[in-house]
């Protein structure tokens, strides 16, 4: 760990809490000066961290910035996490340190993207300071080219646990990976698959998920102001880094006890497209359906005005009113 690291460590051990200069040197076995310089660089960094002379130092309780450390203190297990205040994308980085042979369960984590990318090509509005843009690397073995829909889903059930763990909110999925809340979308998840030229099949999966922990500073630009929202109104104590945290340790857990079953009927209970009329978009055409139900594999059941059903395993759909 780096003399900044540390020093949050401390700080954050005993977050509200004063503590003394003489004793952060003593601990870190540095010179006040080294503990100063890190203090100001944790400042410049965002951190709310108060200086009260003869009582020392203290981080804000109500201090909530998403940070390595802040997000490891909360793992069920150790992850190799590469954390930056912004990024163009978590999912291009991470592809790209999965080429060099970045090991299964890398993650890349941002407070900002600036060229956040969603599913069809879309932009995904990733704005400093009030989302969570996480994205994990997998390595499955005996891969199957349909395993990224399955991923997906239990990416989207193992978000909307984490979610009602941390906030005790009850989102909703509308297939197969928007996460939303209130009628309006607070999450997307993107996944990507590098496949083998000679097998066909992927040598590495990359599950990237962006959050809107809370509105952002002057709120959501007029394009997405009636579809966009977000888990908090307002900033809460930690929250980003308890969220990030929740929603590794639960995704993990999903994907390493054996396929679908292990969250199937979570995702199924939380769909809200199932018993509705959609509109399938795929393939540059909307057709007219009625969603079923979601099948083993998590596919998407529909059946069109025809009376032909399907199993849809891209795309996406619509909710007609």
């Amino acid at each position: 760990m780096t003399t900044k690291e540390r020093l949050f460590a401390l700080l954050d051990a005993q977050r509200g809490s004063f503590v003394s200069g003489e004793e952060l040197a003593t601990a870190l076995n540095l010179s006040r000066a080294a503990v100063s310089k890190a203090m100001k660089a944790l400042r410049q960094e965002g951190y709310a961290i108060e200086a009260v002379t003869n009582r020392g130092y203290r981080l804000s309780g109500e201090c909530d910035i998403l940070s390595e450390q802040g997000v490891k203190k909360y793992l069920n297990q150790d992850y190799q996490i590469t954390f930056a205040p912004s990024v163009g994308s978590t999912n291009t980085v991470l592809r790209a340190l999965a080429e060099q042979g970045a090991p299964e369960g890398t993650v890349v984590i941002a407070g900002e993207q600036t060229a956040g990318r969603g599913r069809m090509g879309r932009a995904f509005y990733s704005p400093a300071g009030s989302g969570i843009y996480l994205s994990l690397l997998l390595r499955p073995v005996n891969a199957d080219p349909r395993q990224t829909v399955t991923l997906t889903a239990a990416a989207a059930a193992a978000l909307c646990q984490a979610i009602e763990a941390v906030s005790g909110k009850n989102p909703q999925i509308k297939w197969v990976n928007d996460i939303i809340l209130n009628g309006k979308k607070i999450s997307g998840i993107l996944t990507e698959a590098a496949f083998g030229l000679e097998s066909g099949v992927p040598e590495y999966v990359v599950v990237g998920v962006g959050i809107n922990a809370c509105a952002p500073e002057g709120g959501f630009p007029p394009e997405l102001a009636q579809i966009a929202g977000a888990l908090w109104d307002s900033p809460m104590p930690d929250g980003k880094s308890k969220l990030a945290a929740e929603f590794l340790n639960r995704f993990w857990q999903l994907y390493t006890t054996g396929g679908p079953a292990a969250f199937l009927e979570d995702y199924r209970r939380r769909s809200l497209v199932v018993g509705k009329d959609v509109t399938v978009i795929a393939g540059g055409r909307e057709t007219p359906a009625h969603a079923l139900g979601i099948d083993e594999n998590c596919r998407l059941l529909v059946r069109y005005e025809s009376g032909e059903t399907a199993a849809l395993s891209y795309g996406e759909v619509r909710i007609r009113v």
